[in-house]
This record gives C-alpha cells, structure tokens and sequence, in this order.
C-alpha cells in the first residue's frame, strides 16, 4: 500500500499518490495518469512497480480543474466528466507538474536519484512531452494520444522514449500511427513497439479493452527499459 503525498509545484500544491519498494533502494518512476485522474487502476499500476523495485508517483495532474478526482471506465457520467476534463486540461501545465513530481522523486529518501515515466492514454501523450521537455531519464507511453501533431518536438529527445501503439486504437487512427512510426524511426533513442490487433488501453486491467498477453508483453518491454536506463 502507497499513501498520499504532496508535491511542491510551480503554480501551487498538488497531491500525488507514492507506492515504495518493501525493502531497499531503487529508481524513481512518475506515473501519468488517464483522463480518470489518479484512480483504483492508476494506484495499481503504482503499486504494481513498486512490487519491482521502484519508487512510483502518479501525480494529480488535474488539480487545478478538479482536485483529486478518482473517476471509472464503466459509466457515462464518468466519461463524460473525464472528456471533459481531459478537453480543459493544459498539457504545458501538466508537464510542469510532472517534472515538479520528477524534481520531487530524485529527492525522495532511497531512490537512487534516476527518475523515469510511464503514462497511459492522456498520460501515454505526456510521457512523450516529458521526454522532450523534462530532465528524465527515460519515458514510456501507452497508446498515447495525438503525438502525430507533436514530432516537431522529437529533435528534443535527449534521454530514451519507449511508445506502445494499438494497431486498432479507435482514438488513434493508422495513418496517425504511422506517421508517429515514420517520425520516429530514425531517431535512436526512441523505441516503437505495435501491437497490431489491440485497441485503446488494451493494458487498463479490467478495462473494455484489456488483453493480458499483449499487456504482459507491453508490461515485459517496459520493465526491461527501464531497468537498462534506471539502474
């Protein structure tokens, strides 16, 4: 079990949700949540690299429109609230407050001072931004949403970046994803992996969508990463 933490940001304080290894020392993992804020799953997902050896943070990036918001994948209301949210959220913003959780991690008593990020979704599109934007160390995003519009930004890159890409994502079409693929590939410090049958969040356990084999192997790829760029 993690607890709440609060964390220092440029435009005021924010909560985040902190999960540490049970024993030892280890790298630092910011996790960038879906556009259901910091929720069960987002917890999980922090609870889960922690099992690994990881210090993990998902901060609340939705602070300043709804703080602390928890929301589900199986009603309307709660997409429609959550569409919402995502539609009036700031990304800049939103990758400020992700390198003040970054800046907060390499100060977190026994991380090793390397830090990385994981994001899902909303979250998968952010991580791209934060390997292009921030001091981390490495990033990975899943499905991440209209990076298509956003390779300008990939001569940036200066710490490794892992994408997973749903060939079947009804959010991301595949002309969007080869042009993600295309825009990346002579870059050698990003990394494309497709998952040719799967749909959006095809790695959300208990989700629509979910698909345990192609999660795993998403799951293997990203630890593996971040083990060769963390440790």
């Amino acid at each position: 079990m993690g607890k709440d933490v609060t964390i220092q940001g440029k435009d005021g304080n924010f909560s985040a949700y902190l999960a540490t290894p049970a024993v030892g020392g280890g790298p630092g993992i910011v996790v960038i949540q879906e556009i259901f804020g910091v929720n069960a799953v987002m917890r999980s997902v922090a609870d889960g690299l922690a099992a690994r050896g990881f210090f993990a943070l998902a901060p609340d990036l939705f602070w300043r429109l709804s703080p602390n918001v928890q929301l589900g994948d199986k009603t309307k209301a709660d997409w429609d609230k959550a569409f919402d949210l995502m539609n009036r959220f700031d990304p800049a913003k939103g990758v400020e407050d992700i390198q003040a959780t970054i800046t907060h991690l390499r100060k977190t008593r026994g991380t090793n001072g390397k830090v990385g990020a994981v994001g899902y979704c909303l979250g998968g599109m952010l991580a791209y931004l934060t390997a292009t934007r921030t001091d981390c160390d490495a990033a990975v995003g899943y499905y991440g949403v209209n990076i298509q519009t956003m390779l300008d930004e990939a001569e940036n890159l200066k710490k490794p970046l892992m994408l997973h890409i749903a060939g079947k994502d009804q959010f991301v079409p595949q002309a969007a994803q080869a042009k993600i693929v295309e825009g990346l590939k002579a870059n050698p410090l990003a990394t494309t992996h497709i998952y040719p049958e799967m749909d959006h969040a095809f790695a959300r356990e208990g989700g629509e969508h979910y698909d345990k084999a192609c999660a795993d192997l998403a799951n293997s790829r990203t630890a593996t990463f971040l083990r060769q760029h963390l440790s």
